[in-house]
């Protein structure tokens, strides 16, 4: 059975979906899911049987079944919010959607039925700061991270604004039973210069979480003490090749499944920085860069890590690579027509 690909394209208020070919990474045509309100970001339930759109011109969370045989997607629930979502996961079990809200500056946990399906208010919320990107829970599902950009609505996409963002991570305990999010006793890990820290990954097998740095343009490595639920960093490198002095910021991250490797996407630059993951340690070593569509604000991993696909939000373009699973490096395929605005790449397998 093949991979599934969905693509949110937020100006054509659609999702696109592309079957996938695991062995040569080629994407065909399926279907399109209109969906209004402009989606720009999207979120899969554990057990691969939901999919979830968050809308950012008209604030409001979705959710879909998808037909595992096909992968096509019909819609099962909405709930219409105050304001736009920034990021969507769903907590371990798969009970909760959390939510990031950028512009309002706060979190909430949205309950799910059981079918997996979003419709009532949030069982927990409050308040962070301007600039929350991103919200997901660790591998234990007991503690959750939030992190807050350095400077407000810098996209090489729309003008500069000078507003400035907090700059930290905020920390929080996660209770799985009742969906409550709490203050962890040490609430904000503040960052050392101008960095940003925009989305994370977590590492496979390692006790480290790594952030994308969106003013930075770098990546930062924590170490995550297991017992407390804090981070605390042990790395910061740059995503940018040496004497570059032009306007950029990073966008999303991922971690290849093995742990062996590292992508994270320049937005002006307009490459993919890769990098190599220490086995014992977790730190990082730079691989090279590899140019991709203008402003790539999404990207993602086929679950085999066989292939990287990057989404230029400024062309409408989805351009694929190879990973070399020894090098790591990076190899361009093909382009693909996706719509305006590619703002989410997700890839399933559901064999």
């Amino acid at each position: 059975m093949p991979n599934y690909v969905y693509v949110a394209a937020q100006d054509d208020d659609k999702i696109s979906i592309f079957s996938m070919d695991s062995g040569t990474g080629q994407l065909s045509p399926q279907s399109e899911v209109p969906v209004p309100g402009g989606p720009s970001l999207l979120a899969i339930s554990p057990n691969k049987e939901v999919l979830y759109a968050g809308h950012r011109t008209t604030p409001e969370l979705s959710s879909y079944k998808i037909e595992q045989s096909t992968g096509r997607l019909a819609k099962n629930g909405s709930v219409s919010l105050e304001d736009a979502p920034s990021f969507l996961a769903t907590d371990r079990t798969g009970n909760y959607l959390l939510a990031s809200y950028y512009n309002a500056g706060r979190i909430a946990v949205h309950p799910l039925d059981g079918r997996g399906a979003v419709g009532g208010p949030p069982t927990s919320g409050m308040d962070t700061d301007t600039g929350a990107h991103a919200l997901q829970t660790d591998r234990s599902n007991r503690f959750a991270f939030v992190p807050h950009i350095a400077r407000f609505q810098d996209n090489v996409l729309e003008p500069l604004v000078e507003s400035q963002g907090p700059n930290v991570i905020y920390q929080f305990n996660f209770d799985e039973s009742t969906g409550q999010l709490t203050p962890n006793a040490t609430l904000k890990v503040e960052q050392e210069g101008r960095l940003g820290p925009r989305h994370f990954c977590f590492h496979p097998t390692l006790d480290i979480v790594y952030f994308s740095n969106e003013q930075g343009c770098s990546v930062t490595g924590y170490n995550l003490d297991t017992a407390t639920g804090t981070l605390s960093a042990f790395q910061t490198v740059s995503t940018l090749p040496e004497g570059y002095t032009e306007r950029n910021t990073c966008s999303q991250i991922h971690i290849t499944p093995s742990g062996k490797f590292l992508y994270v996407p320049n937005r002006g630059h307009n490459s993919i920085a890769g990098f190599a993951v220490d086995p014992s340690d977790g730190r990082l070593t730079a691989l090279g860069h590899v140019p991709t569509e203008s402003v790539p604000s999404a990207f993602s991993l086929d679950p085999a890590a066989k292939f990287v696909f990057g989404a230029g939000s400024a062309t409408g373009r989805l351009a694929s690579y190879s990973i070399n699973d020894a090098t790591g490096e990076l190899t361009p395929l093909n382009t693909y027509e996706v719509g305006a605005r590619p703002m989410w790449v997700l890839i399933i397998d559901l064999g």
